[in-house]
């Protein structure tokens, strides 16, 4: 007698899958202070681009400055190359992919990767953490998305999920 239902009942949705890659990018990030990686997915569920904060490309960073504190040019925030930011840098196909897509992020876009994810022509925002929601940054980001129509919304969980990668 064959059975009429998926043998596996714990499956990941899309949204869950997408978020998981978006942490796992992040696993690569060196700031010992924040983590975060972003994953930008076609219309059709297809992953076009993947990201994490970290340096630009030929900067050293065992010489780099991830302080948080201090002068501007002593810490990691004039430096550092955000998780969305790269995400829509490191994409190679057409720009033309990019429209109507959607990005999953750890964390609410700053207002500078706001106005990124607009020009790119992504059209959905799924983030995990809005940790920063009272920053004028994240503010601004939500004025950007809100004005140039970019939905957002934090990512629901069907049931609490752990995942473990042993490599």
């Amino acid at each position: 007698m064959q059975e009429n239902s998926k043998a596996r009942k714990n499956y990941l949705n899309w949204d869950e899958y997408f978020m998981a890659i978006s942490k796992l990018s992040a696993m690569r990030s060196k700031d010992p202070h924040t983590q975060v990686g972003a994953c930008i997915v076609s219309k059709e569920n297809r992953i076009l681009s993947i990201g994490y904060n970290g340096t630009p490309n030929g900067f050293d960073d065992d010489n780099f400055p991830w302080g948080r504190n201090g002068k501007p040019l002593e810490t990691k925030y004039l430096y550092v190359v955000h998780a969305e930011r790269n995400a829509i840098l490191n994409y190679r196909g057409s720009r033309k992919d990019l429209e109507g897509a959607k990005i999953y992020v750890d964390l609410f876009p700053c207002n500078e990767c706001a106005k990124e994810i607009i020009q790119s022509g992504i059209k959905e925002v799924i983030y995990l953490t809005d940790k920063y929601a009272d920053t004028d940054e994240v503010i601004a980001s939500k004025r950007l998305f809100d004005a140039c129509e970019i939905k957002y919304r934090k990512i629901e969980f069907s049931d609490s999920k752990e995942i473990v990668i042993k490599l």
